[in-house]
């Protein structure tokens, strides 16, 4: 048997380095048995999904120097690897299922389903639907089908019994089937969810091992029931523990920068940042803590992975990535390096045009320029004193940006300046008043060029962590307040 692996991200925003770090683990473990592995764009999304989140996510992971022997861009046997390019056939499997009777066509409402839910709830029932939950009667079925109403494909599941998943770190898995729901296969649009794409896929292309994230356990049981329902035999499972934050909550970026593409912006190594990503709840036999991308590779052992979640810290990142500058640059690769990194003419050529009509000696450029090549800027509370704004309003203006700009896609000047814009509006502040806190969180000081221009070429993951930084800086809103506003921007953005 050849050991296939694979990573499947779905494109539908920043590169994660939790995508980096399943990624790792699958290449390590597909190199150490002399296997292959494969990397599949889960775009089934196709509301949030973008060609430039894909190329985003093919340029980073490259970039840490992990490589794929089969992928969307480089083809390969089992192709298309993007399953948006393979509509067609997850129909057939899933229509197959329902003339065996393992699946079933559901024209349930949302209301009638919140409905359902609901009354469960309040027999103190878990709130997970059955078949039994969802039948209709036949003449209401076909008048819906007559009707042209919508539906989807749901798989039939268990009411009631146990579920034991082998898992290659945990051992045998017990969940209760009273907990999984009658999962929808088929959007009423014609596309896969997640768990029929996903057990189709790695079918077709013979995955052996499907090494992932510890969140995916409670998905399992819907997995392994689909193989039964297909006759497949079913990869090995190993669930990986989630990257945390220092906290020991789940890695997100309300309090981590989660973001690839934000780590290459501060000017980390992709052989640290990689390096770091190993040390992720597994050690070398000699547990030292730097080496590189081969010798983890040569000494590699699932095995070896603790369960305990890995912490994800910037500070030991930051000495790790300070080890491999010192210790593996000599002066003249530590130059090259600062120049690919943030001054090669395809950078600084963005820079330029927005600087060169303020200069009048090139020692000016430093003081414009330097909040372009900086991390978290050294910025004080008395740096948003502003004689308009009390502290309460440039707390809600920079809380309220965050979360607007956290959902934005479109990251050029005009659309930023549009969505600023119209939040501005819509809080009925005045835009100079509003961008002020955002100069001062992106650039340091309200004196420089224009806030959009500067976010457009940071780029989201810097600007967003900057603006999170500055919320910090003035005091982000207590709990209490943190849902009034949140409430108060709901509203608003309806």
């Amino acid at each position: 048997m050849t050991v296939r692996t694979r990573v499947a991200p779905s494109p539908t925003g920043d590169p994660h380095v939790g995508t980096a770090y399943i990624a790792l683990f699958n290449l390590a473990f597909a190199r150490q048995h002399g296997g292959q592995f494969i990397l599949r764009i889960e775009d089934t999304d196709q509301t949030r999904s973008t060609d430039e989140s894909e190329q985003a996510i093919l340029d980073s992971l490259r970039w840490l120097g992990l490589e794929w022997d089969e992928g969307p861009d480089v083809g390969g046997e089992y192709g298309p690897y993007r399953q948006s390019e393979r509509k067609d056939m997850y129909k057939d499997f899933a229509m197959r299922l329902v003339e065996e009777g393992t699946a079933f066509l559901c024209f349930r409402t949302a209301e009638e389903l919140d409905e359902l839910r609901e009354s469960r709830k309040a027999d103190g029932k878990h709130t997970a639907l059955k078949q039994s939950d969802l039948e209709l009667p036949q003449d209401e079925v076909e008048r819906r089908m007559a009707a042209g109403m919508p539906y989807v494909v749901r798989m039939k599941v268990p009411e009631e019994g146990v579920c034991v998943i082998d898992d290659m770190l945990r051992g045998p898995i017990e969940l209760d089937w009273g907990q999984v729901d009658a999962q929808i296969l088929l959007k009423s649009d014609g596309m896969p969810t997640y768990h029929l794409a996903n057990v189709v896929d790695d079918h077709l292309m013979k995955i052996t091992h499907v090494i992932r994230g510890e969140e995916w356990i409670n998905s399992a049981p819907k997995h392994k029931l689909l193989y039964q329902y297909f006759g497949w035999d079913m990869p090995q499972l190993c669930h990986m523990p989630l990257l945390r934050n220092p906290d020991k909550s789940k890695l997100s970026k309300r309090k981590n920068p989660t973001s690839i593409l934000y780590y290459q912006r501060m000017g980390f190594l992709p052989e640290a940042l990689l390096n770091y990503l190993g040390r992720m709840g597994w050690s070398m036999p000699d547990e030292r803590e730097k080496f590189n991308r081969d010798e983890m590779f040569a000494n590699f052992d699932i095995q070896r992975v603790s369960l305990g979640g890995p912490v994800f810290d910037q500070e030991k990142l930051s000495w790790l990535n300070g080890l491999w500058i010192r210790e593996d640059l000599t002066p003249e690769q530590f130059a090259a390096q600062v120049q690919k990194w943030a001054l090669n003419p395809e950078y600084l050529m963005q820079i330029i045009p927005l600087i060169q009509p303020r200069v009048e000696k090139f020692s000016d450029v430093a003081p414009l320029a330097g909040f372009f090549l900086s991390g978290m800027l050294s910025i004080s509370e008395a740096d948003f004193e502003h004689k308009k704004l009390e502290q309460e309003e440039v707390q809600r203006i920079l809380q309220f940006s965050v979360w607007h700009l956290d959902q934005q896609t479109k990251w050029d000047r005009d659309s930023l300046f549009a969505e600023l814009k119209g939040l501005a509006d819509g809080m009925e502040i005045k835009i100079r008043d509003f961008l002020f806190p955002l100069f001062v969180a992106i650039a340091g000081t309200s004196q420089s060029v224009s806030v959009v221009d500067a976010m457009s070429i940071l780029g989201p993951d810097m600007s967003r962590a900057r603006l999170r930084h500055a919320l910090e800086v003035v005091g982000a809103p207590s709990k209490k307040a943190t849902k009034r506003l949140e409430k108060e921007y709901r509203a608003l953005s309806a």
